[in-house]
């Protein structure tokens, strides 16, 4: 009875299921994961095009729509679609956000979207309903996306797999620097101020033609953060650490001037807020701090600004109220003055990196050339791949008639294309040298006969250019790629030319989009340097044996001509003579050697200027000199 009895399979329990894992463990990762798809992904910007993906997707998306500035105009609605629907599924609402930031004049430096519409003010009103708003790409944006289809940048797969979308912007414009970024990561966040793009590009060619060039050079250059709502920036040592080290801070207060009304009071105009400051909101804070008695002398204040006249708060004082002191009282208890955190963070090779200017600047730079290299190679192949075409129809125009003739006598289009390639393999058809000119073979080598590919062309080749006419031009054409093929290939070869290039589109984006500072600079009184106010410029310095310096523009001294008198460069007493005369800077530092080995220093501006034929001044009377001790040495240095 027993053995009869069937056997059950045996049972496996829920714990033979279950993998026990470390739950810190798990955590750790996961929350990493997270956060590395959070900062790389979204909240941080890249430091070769400036632009988070949510920005970079809008704008392709735009261009593969053929949404361009000579262009119609198209619903904001259609832009956002196509965005969401192809590269970007993250809900509709962050889409058209970006896409009204990128189109307002107050929040970008250079405006990337041309808007038709109501796309919201600096009041802080929003903007319409998507459906009612239209856009376009601007020129500005358009540079940024030129030559995206020459293999310039890496593409990849969008969320299904379904499309490509680029990993990178090819754009001509540091966009980083010029429009700044921001956003909240996890366990960081990125704060990058706007600044100038004429600056901005004279800062990349003072790279390009100095690599050595430090960072404090560069501020020469770049100054400091330019908004788009102008205002003042009041002192530069947060702003000087910011492009030193990515770490700053940047005080910025609100433009203001001083009327007298006809009545005998005065008005404070306020015409520019800083930067991201709401004027309905400034008024409304200034109109509290009235009624709370925080600020006494104002009898009103009004927000009088239109779009024909622009910005205009007007504050009505009390009769015997000091205007300078209600100033400074709205600059300490408002946001007519407003300090930004400045935190230079950009994803660099893959990951997030805090940025000096000097760092942006080289960055973009290298990803300059990276593209002019990938540009060249692919402007080179398809210059080659025409040219071996040309070259099948030069070989087949100097023997036409066996052409026809094996044309004629083919079956099928098969038959011709293998008959022609036989025949002027057979024959040795070459190119004759007048037209081929004196081009070697390592620039482009000459194939014997035809290949498939100039056979399959030939058959394909109309009638019409087997005419005289057509030849002369095909032989221009050819010649034309040559030169172009040349080109190339020697970009290729030196670096020192991709750089000219670089260099060349940078100053033509300059000439294009640049434009004057809109924000000023007010530096503090601790901050003035006496050098400051010294124009750079190079000078003659000479010292003679009795001991007389002076300095004189080395614009007096002039080149002698042939059969030339020569000019009187200094007059002494009939016992000295010039020892010493060298060229400096007015900004440099001189240092003197005395006989007795002591050293001695001062400003090259502060030597006695003096005509280029006077003697100058005694060297005692500028540096305490004993009198029974001489200048021996003199050093120039950069300082």
């Amino acid at each position: 009875m027993e053995e009869n009895t069937p056997q059950l399979p045996e049972q496996t329990t829920d714990n033979d299921r279950i993998i026990s894992v470390n739950i810190e463990e798990q955590m750790k990762t996961a929350y990493i994961d997270y956060s590395m798809s959070v900062i790389v992904g979204r909240a941080l910007p890249d430091v070769r095009d400036g632009f988070k993906p949510v920005h970079r997707r809008v704008l392709f998306g735009m261009n593969e729509l053929g949404n361009a500035s000579n262009k119609a105009y198209k619903k904001s609605a259609r832009i956002v679609g196509e965005v969401m629907g192809k590269f970007h599924p993250h809900g509709d609402a962050s889409i058209y956000d970006t896409l009204v930031r990128m189109a307002q004049d107050w929040t970008m430096r250079y405006k990337m979207v041309d808007s038709q519409g109501n796309f919201g003010n600096q009041d802080g009103d929003p903007p319409a309903a998507m459906r009612y708003t239209e856009v376009r790409l601007e020129k500005f944006a358009e540079a940024m996306l030129e030559d995206l289809e020459k293999e310039t940048v890496d593409f990849q797969l969008n969320f299904d797999d379904s499309l490509e979308e680029p990993t990178v912007l090819p754009t001509k414009i540091p966009q980083l620097l010029v429009n700044g970024s921001s956003g909240i990561a996890v366990g960081m966040a990125t704060n990058m101020m706007p600044h100038n793009l004429s600056e901005v590009v004279d800062g990349c060619v003072a790279y390009i033609e100095n690599q050595e060039i430090t960072g404090e050079e560069l501020i020469n250059y770049v100054k400091a953060p330019d908004f788009p709502t102008a205002g003042i920036i009041y002192g530069m040592e947060g702003v000087k650490d910011a492009l030193l080290t990515g770490r700053g801070r940047v005080v910025l207060r609100g433009k203001c001037h001083v009327d007298t009304k006809a009545s005998g009071r005065e008005q404070i105009i306020i015409t520019e807020v800083p930067y991201q400051v709401g004027l309905d909101a400034l008024t409304n804070k200034i109109g509290q701090l009235v009624n709370d008695k925080t600020i006494e002398g104002i009898a009103h204040v009004n927000n009088e600004s239109n779009q024909r006249e622009g910005n205009r708060i007007v504050i009505d004082l009390k009769r015997d109220a000091v205007a300078q002191v209600i100033i400074n009282q709205l600059y300490k208890f408002t946001e007519f003055q407003t300090s930004y955190g400045i935190n230079n963070v950009a994803i660099s090779k893959g990951r997030p990196k805090i940025m000096s200017l000097r760092d942006l600047i080289v960055e973009f730079i290298e990803f300059r050339m990276e593209v002019v290299i990938r540009r060249a190679k692919f402007e080179l192949r398809k210059a080659e791949e025409r040219a071996h075409i040309l070259e099948g129809y030069l070989k087949a125009l100097d023997h036409l008639d066996e052409v026809i003739k094996l044309i004629r006598a083919s079956r099928t289009p098969d038959d011709a294309k293998e008959a022609l390639i036989a025949k002027s393999k057979e024959e040795k058809w070459y190119i004759s040298q007048e037209v081929f000119g004196e081009v070697t073979e390592e620039l482009y080598r000459q194939e014997q006969g035809l290949s498939e590919l100039q056979a399959k062309a030939i058959l394909e080749l109309r009638l019409q250019r087997l005419t005289g006419m057509e030849r002369d031009k095909i032989i221009e054409e050819f010649n034309g790629l040559i030169q172009t093929i040349t080109r190339l290939k020697a970009l290729l070869a030196s670096e020192a030319l991709r750089y000219e290039l670089i260099k060349t589109e940078l100053l033509e984006i300059k000439a294009k989009f640049g434009d004057a500072r809109k924000t000023e600079i007010q530096y503090l009184a601790n901050e003035m340097r006496m050098e400051d106010f010294i124009k750079d410029e190079d000078v003659v310095i000479t010292i003679s044996h009795l001991g007389y310096i002076k300095r004189t523009t080395a614009t007096d001294y002039r080149q002698q001509k042939r059969g030339g008198r020569g000019a009187i460069g200094s007059k002494t007493r009939e016992e000295d003579y010039v020892e010493h005369l060298f060229v400096a800077s007015t900004h440099h530092t001189m240092l003197f050697f005395t006989e007795k080995g002591r050293c001695f220093w001062m400003k090259v501006y502060e030597i006695t200027e003096g005509e280029k034929s006077g003697k100058g001044r005694a060297i005692q009377n500028l540096i305490q000199i004993p009198q029974d001790d001489k200048v021996r040495a003199i050093i120039d240095v950069k300082r």
